[in-house]
């Protein structure tokens, strides 16, 4: 088994298989190497601005945005786009610690 890690490379509850992670990776490369990537699409549908805190980006600075799942399922990847938005690497940290923060306080 194999722990996912946040940005910070802190681990986070979610265990996945070795097999699952590696055909994960597998996608994502394939994903990136044919350009058809859902980041790709993101950006150009829906620009190159944070979503949550409106900073804008430009080629210098574009890898700080990034891009979310609304729905938290990174297999969810609608050609409308309507299950991502852009967001800086600071507001995405953001986004994701709000549910460990919950889940530390409502135990």
């Amino acid at each position: 088994m194999a722990a996912a890690f946040s940005r910070n490379n802190k681990p986070r509850n979610v265990v996945i298989s070795k097999e699952k992670a590696d055909e994960l990776v597998r996608q994502m490369k394939s994903d990136r190497s044919n350009g058809s990537g859902y980041r790709e699409k993101s950006l150009k549908l829906h620009g190159w601005i944070c979503a949550k805190c409106a900073r804008e980006f430009d080629s210098s600075n574009l890898h700080q945005l990034t891009v979310h799942h609304k729905d938290g399922n990174h297999n969810n990847n609608p050609a409308n786009g309507s299950n991502w938005e852009n967001i800086c690497n600071h507001c995405h940290d953001d986004e994701h610690s709000r549910g460990l923060l919950g889940d530390y306080f409502s135990k």
